[in-house]
């Protein structure tokens, strides 16, 4: 058991190595015996990776395909054991990583539920207790009565859910598990998971939903070709994330050097992150109210324009600009571009294109964070061409906020019919 009793999970300079043979002859030559050159080369899945995750927090872990973040949570569940380093555990563990794994397909709905729960340490008299919400939860009527062979693939993965999720763990650890089944099962998902966090369980979540990483956690690790780059909040970690998507790995440059003129008369974050291979430049940008006024505070119900100017140092085929609104937190509310648009934008070598997007705000009350980009594809690639995270804040004043991100503006009729 680990000193510290606040610790729940302690991955401590972890590292995972295969050995990649070129073909199957060279295993078995290797296993009898039968040479002693070196037939393998070796990948390190995890190389030296090390951090904690504290009872009742919620942590994610990012990063690109081959990162190594499922491979963490295997060796974390026991599934994998490390080559190097130690895992320590604290707390009954319910991992939503291959859901169904230990599944018979012979067996029936219930007769699962039961093998799984016997497999977790529960008596059957445990499972007795929770098999009526499990199979509440699960939804799938007279199919839990049937061998699971016959069962949907939606129909699978509900009760599997179900299964995990309801057996009251300490530790939930989840791997992408979220998207599972239709809509309204997503949602069922989600709310679970929202009550997890408020009785104070410890979660450990994988995702490539960046709005969800940004919503639930309190911390985030990003990983990267196996080895861990940092932990921090999510929203910095969401912002670095997304550099290592676009190979723009060094130091984000935190300030613009030129001074522009519309955005001189606006309020700009100093601590804006900024990159890209500048063949297009983002020069200026402005928020501009209702009265064609420059500034932070737009009222909600008014129309107003988020704008910017671009300089381009390269002839360029179809740039793609766009705006996109961020809550404090990170999370991405709404934003467009062009190309969903289907605005073109002329894009020749030392012209300066000004950009405007016209809306009315129907945002809820509060401040929000507003970033710039343009980017597009040469000879099928995709770049960025410049990228202005968080470059300035709006302030939305509202008089009436209603439930959610933004208003719908209902119309209501109210009758007396008798």
């Amino acid at each position: 058991m680990d000193k510290d009793k606040n610790i729940a999970i302690r991955v401590d300079n972890v590292s995972k190595i295969y050995r990649l043979y070129n073909k199957p002859s060279d295993r078995l030559k290797e296993a009898l015996g039968f040479t002693k050159e070196k037939k393998y080369r070796e990948h390190k899945a995890l190389d030296q990776v090390s951090f904690d995750v504290h009872r009742g927090e919620t942590v994610g872990i990012i990063g690109t395909n081959g990162s190594g973040k499922s491979t963490v949570l295997k060796i974390i569940t026991g599934v994998l054991q490390p080559t190097m380093g130690n895992v320590t555990v604290n707390g009954r563990i319910s991992a939503l990583l291959e859901l169904g794994a230990g599944f018979n397909m012979e067996y029936t709905g219930v007769e699962n539920v039961y093998l799984n729960g016997t497999m977790l340490g529960f008596t059957e008299e445990e499972i007795n207790k929770r098999l009526p919400e499990i199979l509440r939860f699960a939804d799938i009527g007279d199919f839990v009565n049937q061998p699971v062979k016959t069962y949907s693939s939606g129909m699978f993965v509900r009760l599997a859910f179900a299964v995990a999720i309801n057996i009251d763990p300490e530790i939930l650890i989840v791997d992408e598990a979220l998207s599972v089944g239709d809509v309204f099962f997503q949602a069922k998902c989600y709310h679970k998971f929202e009550e997890f966090k408020k009785q104070g369980k410890t979660i450990l979540f994988v995702s490539h939903d960046l709005s969800s990483i940004s919503k639930y956690c309190d911390r985030v690790v990003l990983l990267n070709q196996g080895v861990k780059v940092d932990e921090g909040s999510p929203k910095a970690m969401v912002d670095l994330y997304k550099r290592f998507l676009v190979h723009q790995e060094g130091e984000p440059e935190k300030h613009i050097a030129r001074e522009g003129e519309w955005r001189s008369k606006i309020q700009v974050n100093p601590n804006l992150l900024e990159y890209g291979e500048k063949l297009a430049e983002i020069v200026d940008f402005a928020v501009v109210d209702k009265d064609g006024k420059l500034t932070n505070t737009i009222e909600k119900g008014t129309t107003c324009t988020f704008k910017m100017k671009i300089e381009f140092h390269k002839d360029l085929q179809e740039p793609i600009v766009a705006f996109t609104i961020k809550d404090m937190k990170g999370t991405e509310i709404t934003g467009t571009n062009t190309m969903y648009e289907k605005i073109e934008v002329p894009a020749k070598k030392d012209t300066v294109v000004e950009v405007s997007f016209t809306q009315k705000m129907d945002l809820q009350g509060g401040s929000y964070l507003i970033s710039f980009g343009c980017t597009g594809y040469m000879e099928g690639d995709f770049h960025v061409f410049h990228r202005l995270y968080d470059a300035c804040s709006v302030n939305v004043v509202s008089m009436k906020d209603t439930v959610g991100f933004y208003d719908m503006n209902s119309r209501i009729e109210v009758q007396v019919t008798k």
